[in-house]
C-alpha cells in the first residue's frame, strides 16, 4: 500500500533550476532513508542523493554543490532542489524510500519524472 508520487520534472535550460517533490503515502513507518535516483537512456540507475530520518544527506559527486535534498516529516515529502542544471543531468528521476529490515531492506519506488536540460 506504499505509494510514492513525484512531481516537478520538466524542461529547463542549462543553468536553470527545478525542484522535484515526492510524497510518500501508506505505511511510512521505519522509512529511514529517502532518496532520488536517475536513469538516462542506456545507463544504469544511479543514486543521486539520499537523506536519513535524522537529516543527514549524501550526494553523488557529479551533483555536489548543485543539488540539495531535504525532507518534511510532517508531510512525508522528500524534495530535490536542482540548481545550475547541466545537459548531463537529463534523465528520468525516481523517488525511492527504503525500509530497513532485520534481514535487509525493502525498497519502494515512484513512477519517475522526466528532467530534460537543454544546452
Amino acid at each position: 500500500q506504499v505509494r510514492l508520487v513525484e512531481s516537478g520534472g520538466g524542461l529547463v535550460q542549462a543553468g536553470g533550476s527545478l525542484r522535484l517533490a515526492c510524497t510518500v503515502s501508506g505505511s511510512t513507518f521505519s522509512m529511514n532513508i529517502l532518496g532520488w535516483y536517475r536513469q538516462a537512456p542506456g545507463k544504469e540507475r544511479e543514486l543521486v542523493a539520499h537523506i536519513t530520518s535524522g537529516g543527514t544527506a549524501g550526494y553523488v559527486d557529479s551533483v555536489k554543490g548543485r543539488f540539495t535534498i531535504s525532507r518534511d516529516s510532517a508531510s512525508n515529502t522528500v524534495y530535490l532542489q536542482m540548481n545550475s542544471l547541466k545537459s548531463e543531468d537529463t534523465a528520468v528521476y525516481y523517488c525511492n524510500a527504503r525500509r530497513p529490515l532485520s534481514y535487509g531492506y525493502q525498497d519502494y519506488w515512484g513512477q519517475g519524472t522526466q528532467v530534460t536540460v537543454s544546452s
